[in-house]
């Protein structure tokens, strides 16, 4: 039984859909192609096929790639065919096939796209679980961004999917090497490289040249669909990222029954530089979202819950835990995980386990100084408080809220002073 259920998951299950797909909008069409690939597999079979499955093992599924049509509706003019990314991904491009791609794999890719677009004039990596980043980070280097974005979040990374905005070189590869990942796609790989990520039978190793010209797909828009259990669906533009520069930011500030408030201390550049990180790493975390960014690096992330102090609370809660397991593995080399089970075993000394814990609590995790982000306005100051109490010396969020005023006061109580900013824009992703 356990042989059948390992094997389940590394099937290809194959799909019924057709070939060729055809949406209309009225009189508008759009035409799409199924993706497939003809992959030499390890027993030397060829068969084409297309993605191995869909979120689980026995769901079919397919990938289809616009060739056809031009699509405007009121204003706005839609992505044209030949832009292809995720879905114009070749045999070629697929240096190393590790196993066959999966839904997961692509669509986890495609939101790493979605965040490095706005980084790819430097070096920067995001590394992805289950179309969430885990870690992200700009750095000096590629080695330096991969790195950073690494240990923002060892225990999630495993097993994850890593782009990077520029070419992967040797230290870079070497540093992949020492981790279980899933996908590594760049624009390119150095000499070299391949041999290196090669230690890892099953990682999949994706070329994508585009990705030097991701900057052009910032303002395009595409039709984003929401399927219905009733089979209906729900269309909408894709969002789009305005705060690009310090200029499309607003003031923090409000009027509530009479009285005008406002921020009184402004960001200092590094403070502007991290809320424009973390914003556009925010545009690609599933609401209601909080978090943490430090000099280029993410710090802690939350996703998904249904409150915004909570998910704050939950943002510094993963800091903390994160920051102990790499401050483990730094003096260590074990994950804090296998330290505290040692201990209980009685194969280590506790004290191993307190001195980590307390220099994780005297560090605060590492977020004092860190910039809190949040995809949508606090609709009570207790949000902001959390990441204050924690030092962080500056706040970006969407504002609108009718107590903005309590946030702002929450900010100019604070010792020292918490700059914010307001974005005037919400950044939901569901």
């Amino acid at each position: 039984m356990s042989n059948d259920l390992k094997k389940m998951y590394t099937n290809i299950l194959g799909d019924s859909f057709p070939m060729t797909m055809t949406i209309s909008f009225g009189s508008q069409m759009l035409i799409y192609k199924k993706r497939t690939w003809n992959i030499t597999m390890d027993d030397g079979s060829q068969e084409e096929r297309g993605i191995r499955y869909g979120e689980n093992p026995d769901q079919e599924a397919a990938l289809y790639e616009l060739i056809n049509g031009n699509l405007t509706l009121g204003d706005c003019t839609f992505i044209e065919p030949g832009n292809g990314l995720v879905s114009g991904i070749s045999v070629e491009d697929m240096l190393q096939v590790g196993k066959h791609p999966g839904k997961i794999n692509l669509t986890d890719i495609d939101n790493g796209l979605n965040i490095i677009k706005y980084m790819v004039d430097q070096p920067a990596a995001v590394i992805l679980k289950h179309n969430n980043p885990c870690g992200c980070a700009v750095g000096d280097s590629m080695a330096d961004a991969y790195n950073k974005a690494n240990r923002c979040d060892r225990i999630a990374a495993f097993g994850g999917a890593v782009i990077m905005s520029k070419a992967v070189d040797k230290a870079t590869a070497e540093l992949m090497s020492q981790n279980y990942l899933e996908v590594v796609c760049a624009p390119e790989f150095e000499e070299g490289t391949l041999e290196i990520l090669a230690k890892r039978k099953n990682l999949r190793v994706i070329k994508m040249a585009r990705i030097d010209r991701l900057a052009e797909f910032e303002k395009h828009r595409f039709v984003d669909f929401k399927s219905l259990i009733d089979g209906g669906l729900i269309a909408q533009q894709s969002a789009v990222n305005s705060i690009r520069t310090v200029a499309d930011m607003k003031d923090a500030a409000t009027t509530s029954k009479g009285v005008e408030y406002r921020c009184e201390r402004q960001p200092t550049e590094q403070e502007i530089d991290d809320m424009l990180f973390g914003w556009a790493v925010e545009h690609g975390v599933t609401s209601n979202s909080v978090i943490y960014v430090k000099n280029g690096v993410t710090v802690g992330i939350g996703t998904g819950e249904q409150d915004r102090v909570g998910v704050a609370e939950i943002a510094v809660h993963k800091a903390y835990i994160k920051y102990a397991d790499i401050l483990c593995f730094d003096k260590f080399g074990i994950p804090y995980a296998d330290l505290a089970l040692e201990i209980e075993q009685g194969k280590r000394d506790k004290a191993d386990q307190e001195a980590i814990d307390a220099q994780t609590q005297e560090d605060r995790a590492g977020l004092p100084g860190s910039c809190m982000i949040s995809d949508a306005f606090f609709p009570y100051r207790d949000g902001a408080d959390v990441g204050i109490r924690q030092g962080v010396t500056s706040i970006l969020q969407a504002g609108g809220s009718m107590r903005d005023f309590e946030t702002i006061q929450a900010c100019n109580e604070a010792d020292p002073q918490v700059a914010m900013k307001f974005t005037g824009q919400r950044s939901f992703k569901h």
